[in-house]
């Protein structure tokens, strides 16, 4: 046998080491960058900027004129919803969230397959991350949250994907409808989405979309019990008895429950 035969199957080895060597960085500067963006989120001692990225997700003149006519304005009860929570919680800032209108996106995100195992929602979690920072690398303002939100004209497409919050890289998506009946109800899977980013989860069965109790109730301690005043905004349903629930249609019907409010590091000392 040759010297060059006997080598190649050690640069073969030298080869796959690397690759598992490099792999195994990538991996590690993830999860330091994901503890980073975890740990600043949830500090709330200023607020966080959360850049809103629309997008018309068909060609239905209706989506368009809702896109075009989109301004700032239109998210603020998002912001306010949070000053007021927080306002509850005796938050130290009295403003965890501003929110910022940003152009409209040419491009779609990444779409995950529905049949995506865990190893191909790593991957797409990844191209979503990279996708995100490929569209905001340019801006000229702070964005410590990144939400793309798609809009749908609701004769064409009644029923949306499930939107999705995600901590690592902190970004959302949010599927929407394109019609100003519906902009306060979008706004309520915004803000949800965004208390995914910053570490909340879902407080609702995912058999069947009821809430849980108790931390899916806006008042689990109400007396009597029903009907529900509020909703808890990640169940995003009210209960009306048991086994009835509805969805809510704007923020003003929404609270953030205890629960939820450990989860991000929010004090538990609620008024």
């Amino acid at each position: 046998m040759t010297a060059h035969a006997r080598s190649a199957p050690q640069r073969v080895r030298w080869l796959k080491t690397l690759r598992i060597a490099a792999l195994l960085l990538i991996l590690a500067l993830v999860a330091l960058t994901t503890w980073q963006d975890r740990y600043r989120s949830t500090r709330w001692r200023e607020p966080l900027f959360v850049a809103i990225y629309p997008r018309a997700a068909d060609e239905s003149p209706v989506t368009e004129r809702y896109v075009d006519s989109l301004d700032g304005a239109k998210f603020k009860p998002i912001d306010g919803f949070f000053a007021r929570q927080a306002a509850r919680y005796h938050l130290r800032t009295d403003e965890p969230f501003r929110s910022r209108l940003r152009p409209v996106l040419e491009d779609r995100p990444p779409q995950r397959a529905a049949s995506a195992g865990l190893i191909a929602t790593a991957v797409w979690s990844l191209k979503l991350r990279y996708w995100a920072w490929r569209i905001s690398r340019h801006a000229r303002e702070p964005e410590d949250v990144r939400i793309f939100v798609l809009y749908h004209d609701p004769a064409l497409t009644p029923t949306v994907p499930h939107s999705l919050g995600l901590t690592k890289g902190l970004i959302g998506v949010v599927y929407a409808f394109a019609v100003p009946e519906m902009t306060a109800e979008n706004n309520v899977v915004i803000a949800h989405e965004l208390l995914h980013t910053v570490g909340a989860t879902d407080k609702y069965d995912l058999v069947n979309d009821e809430p849980r109790f108790p931390e899916g109730f806006g008042d689990p301690g109400q007396i009597p019990l029903y009907p529900q005043l509020n909703a808890e905004l990640m169940a995003g349903r009210r209960m009306l008895a048991s086994g009835r629930w509805e969805q809510v249609a704007s923020l003003d019907q929404v609270v953030v429950g205890a629960a939820t409010a450990l989860e991000i590091h929010w004090p538990q000392n609620a008024d």
